[in-house]
């Protein structure tokens, strides 16, 4: 286990091998959110094509030698076990308590249950940091990212995954706590303003804009919008489909990942994946 308190002093490290904070510090993340993800993260095509992207994406553009990825805001552990799997190792820094506990029970090594401020770490140490479906819940957006950018070496990097386009607002982006939604424009110029240079974005999803559109904005305008307390219905919207549609869905999801993997922009899509460089 890599010793965390090298980076951060105001951890200690539990008998449950996890670390905690001192300190504690409300965030905007409903507080069954972790539990509502963890019941539907392995079975969903979007947590495991999510996944295979941001994999890609990493090997495309890796860490530095022996650096860890502070996988920030983890919840469960789902992409930091993902990354794991694929050989890159990962610190998962979960303010939720149940988030923290599960991403221990899935196998993730190092577990920090805090945010980046009540961890206390320390300027220019981490050599790589993972925001991923994280920024949309931070309301000021950009003093976030500046303040992750305080944390990174100079050269070290930033994956980060986002929800797309203002217009697929909707009931599940506001029961998520969410601020916003981003373009792919529009998250590389408020990476850059907060000091990092964009090496790769690129959008995911490209099939899912129209059905989000026309199942859930379009419904939550007219005021017609399901509830999303539901969790019957949010697992069956993660289901992944069966007979001839599971083979279109998965010959979708493979040529997207194809494209990130051999660094193409895809100009459409539900979600917008990017990596930068702490410059």
């Amino acid at each position: 286990m890599f010793d965390i308190s090298t980076l951060a002093d105001q951890l200690t490290l539990g008998p449950d091998g996890i670390w905690r904070s001192i300190q504690q510090e409300s965030i905007s993340y409903p507080s069954g959110g972790n539990e509502a993800c963890l019941q539907i993260e392995e079975s969903s095509f979007w947590f495991r094509h999510r996944n295979a992207c941001i994999a890609a994406a990493v090997r495309n553009f890796p860490p530095g030698s022996g650096e860890l990825i502070f996988d920030i805001g983890g919840g469960n552990g789902f992409v930091s076990r993902g990354l794991n799997q694929a050989g890159f190792d990962t610190a998962l820094v979960e303010p939720g308590p149940c988030g923290a506990v599960n991403a221990k029970r899935r196998g993730i090594p190092t577990v920090i249950c805090a945010t980046t401020r009540s961890a206390g770490f320390k300027p220019s140490t981490l050599g790589a940091v993972g925001l991923f479906d994280v920024i949309e819940h931070i309301e000021d957006d950009l003093q976030f990212l500046k303040e992750i950018r305080e944390l990174v070496k100079l050269g070290g990097r930033l994956y980060l995954t986002v929800p797309a386009y203002r217009m697929l607002w909707s009931a599940e982006d506001a029961a998520a706590g969410h601020f916003r939604r981003y373009t792919r424009a529009s998250i590389a110029s408020l990476v850059q303003r907060a000091g990092f240079a964009v090496e790769y974005s690129s959008y995911l999803f490209r099939f899912l804009p129209l059905p989000i559109f026309l199942f859930r904005a379009l419904p939550y305008r007219l005021g017609i919008g399901r509830s999303r307390n539901d969790a019957a219905e949010t697992a069956e919207d993660h289901r992944p489909p069966q007979g001839r549609a599971a083979a279109l869905l998965d010959a979708l999801l493979a040529r997207e990942l194809g494209h990130v993997e051999h660094r193409r922009h895809m100009v459409f899509g539900g979600s917008c994946l990017l990596v930068a460089n702490a410059r």
